[in-house]
């Protein structure tokens, strides 16, 4: 099952994305992406256990998908695509015209998965800066 994040899912969340070798977000850094689009953060649900968990944003013109994980336990059994269907369809009902994710150029089981979902690289380049 697919749902909404909770704060009760957090701690499991946080093993989710530690095991899958992914940042873990702080608690204080999600209150602040929680306040405005709650809906957009899902996790995969089997029984009590969290199994998959993919963070969505909304800029008001563009999605972004963010720290998509799988337990390494449950990997290839559909959830981490189920996870994207399930935020694609909630973007569509926000009227997202167009979702953008990252993916790291040495990443290539990652670009298969994307690819295989329809999404396609471009050449851009990313610029970070810390504030």
């Amino acid at each position: 099952m697919i749902r909404t994040f909770r704060w009760t899912d957090y701690a499991a969340v946080a093993a989710v994305w530690a095991a899958a070798a992914r940042e873990i977000v702080p608690r204080a850094e999600l209150e602040l992406k929680l306040a405005r689009d709650p809906e957009l953060f899902l996790v995969a649900v089997d029984g009590d256990r969290v199994a998959g968990v993919v963070l969505g944003t909304w800029d008001g013109r563009r999605g972004w998908i963010l720290r998509l994980a799988v337990d390494p336990a449950r990997r290839r059994q559909g959830i981490a695509a189920a996870l994207v269907r399930e935020l694609e369809g909630r973007f569509r009902a926000l009227g997202c015209p167009r979702v953008n994710l990252l993916v790291m150029p040495d990443n290539e089981a990652g670009l298969r998965f994307w690819q295989a979902l329809g999404y396609l690289p471009m050449p851009d380049v990313l610029c970070t800066k810390p504030l």
